[in-house]
């Protein structure tokens, strides 16, 4: 797939305007045409370039954090050795998954949505655009947003004190300069998430020393990178079934995890602990990888082959926990006294995430109070029309929920174009309890989860973090269930929009939308 900025011309109106071109567009492209072969559509994305994500990120070691027989699409399996797969590799994979279902002459880059404007007099969105050939407009039946939830312009500014005294050089890894040279320096990196422990192991083999920085832990588990499984399955199977039954595996044990630590965090937390135990001293674990909360109140991090492990024990690599105090010319000064010395200061303390991409939706002349709309199925709006967007798990790979959203959506557009239907709207119903659409107490989701919509307390509004349960909710998924269709060219009273949702939410600490079991039938849905 080409990465020039495209130079077609902007259709004026389309059937379906999907935006961003990352996993969760091309994806839902795919399936949407897929269904209705005959319908006209457009995929922008506000980058030069496609992949989205993958593209974006460029820092030492960038890599997936879940396994790729789940973050890959189902209509077309994974085919690389690493299970657990370098950002490049993955980047190359999303660009030919384009190029192969035509999707990648369907899109156009360099074009941002600022907002979006919906008319019942005439059933359609009219998209505003900031394009490098200036501001432009695109009318839509049905919107589509694959543009996730972070922000690709901004990112979290702690507010460290005193960066300017600092005699070296401070990073975020989202903006990586491709030009530092970090060989035979001292390098601290501030955090100790998913990025963390991927920059620091990747950053240890050419510098003089680096440190991990954290205010608190977080669990950390291997992973191998080469599923020694799956190479004993490509022996005997072709791709599609080495993929079936990879996800199948794999799900099992995500599943597993995810729901012990809901019902019995105390054994999730031994299986962690006693998983890092076999490569690191316990004095090491106690101090600086014994979070202070349960298993999954924030995302698990991939360590593959223990490579973190592995420059710990070699020295090449130290945690240090406690709380920044300020920046001071020589490194880091903690609140305790201590100072981290360092020649760059690699602040991975989180991305910013911004709803819905930030666009403005404006339906019939009102602008759309986001935070306090329900979700529904966790994938369109109450009393907004023709927009769905792709919400992904916090708990398991991106994909595996994407691909049912998209699968869903094609379904209901296929579903309106069969029945002549211009206009599909939810309605919530009355006495919904609220709750946060993404159930983690991470300080990045923290931050800024009141401004997003919220799920209910009851089908087809809640939003559980479980793939199976998933799965089969949405193959029996009625469309018409708490949805208000209005035929095509209609003329009527204003949409209906249902019960508002309270803005406040109290910090997410149970999930109540876990399911109570995994039968068989369950686990074979996914197969």
């Amino acid at each position: 797939m080409t990465n020039e900025p495209r130079t077609r011309e902007l259709p004026e109106r389309v059937d379906v305007l999907v935006v961003g071109a990352g996993l969760s567009g091309i994806g839902a492209a795919h399936r949407i045409i897929e269904a209705n072969p005959d319908i006209e559509l457009a995929l922008v994305e506000a980058r030069e370039v496609t992949g989205g994500t993958w593209d974006l990120f460029r820092y030492p070691g960038v890599r997936s954090d879940s396994d790729m027989f789940t973050l890959s699409f189902p209509f077309r399996p994974w085919t690389g050795r690493k299970a657990i797969a370098d950002g490049a590799d993955i980047l190359d994979y999303i660009r030919e998954t384009a190029d192969e279902t035509g999707v990648a002459e369907l899109v156009h880059t360099g074009c941002r949505v600022s907002s979006a404007s919906w008319s019942s007099e005439q059933q359609e969105w009219t998209v505003d655009l900031d394009t490098s050939d200036g501001p432009r407009q695109v009318r839509a039946g049905f919107v589509h947003l694959g543009s996730g939830y972070y922000d690709y312009e901004q990112t979290h500014d702690p507010g460290f004190e005193g960066v300017e005294d600092f005699a070296g050089q401070v990073i975020h890894p989202q903006f990586w300069p491709q030009d530092l040279d970090h060989a035979g320096k001292r390098v601290v990196v501030i955090g100790s998430g998913a990025t963390a422990v991927t920059v620091v192991p990747a950053m240890a083999g050419t510098a003089a020393h680096v440190t991990m920085l954290q205010r608190t832990p977080s669990y950390v588990f291997d992973q191998p990178s080469v599923d020694p499984f799956v190479q004993l399955l490509r022996r005997h199977f072709g791709p599609a079934t080495v993929q079936s039954v990879t996800r199948v595996k794999n799900l099992g044990l995500q599943t597993f995890l995810y729901q012990l630590s809901r019902r019995r965090p105390t054994a999730a937390k031994k299986i962690v602990q006693g998983n890092l135990s076999r490569f690191l001293p316990r004095e090491i674990i106690d101090e600086h990888f014994d979070p202070p909360y349960d298993v999954w109140d924030q995302r698990l991090c991939a360590v593959p082959d223990g490579d973190l492990y592995a420059q710990i024990r070699r020295g090449a690599v130290s945690v240090v926990t406690g709380h920044v105090d300020r920046f001071v010319p020589e490194g880091v000064r903690l609140t305790d006294g201590r100072v981290v010395e360092a020649d760059i200061v690699v602040t991975a303390t989180g991305l910013l995430m911004k709803a819905l991409g930030g666009i403005r939706f404006v339906v019939d002349g009102a602008q759309v109070p986001l935070a306090r709309r329900f979700a529904y199925r966790g994938l369109m709006l109450a009393g907004v029309p023709n927009v769905t967007m792709t919400v992904g798990y916090v708990n398991a790979s991106w994909t595996l929920r994407a691909d049912l959203v998209s699968r869903y959506v094609a379904a209901l557009v296929r579903h309106m174009r069969d029945r002549g239907l211009g206009v599909a709207v939810p309605v919530a119903p009355d006495g919904m309890t609220a709750g946060p659409i993404l159930d983690l107490t991470s300080g990045y989701v923290q931050r800024v989860i009141s401004q997003f919509p919220k799920v209910g307390d009851r089908a087809p509004w809640t939003m559980p973090q479980n793939y199976i349960k998933d799965t089969i909710a949405f193959r029996r998924a009625d469309v018409t269930r708490d949805m208000h269709f209005v035929p095509v060219g209609a003329k009527g009273a204003p949409l209906p929009v249902g019960a508002q949702a309270p803005q406040e939410l109290p910090l997410p600490g149970s999930s109540s939308n876990l399911d109570d079991s995994l039968g068989d039938r369950a686990l074979e849905s996914v197969r």
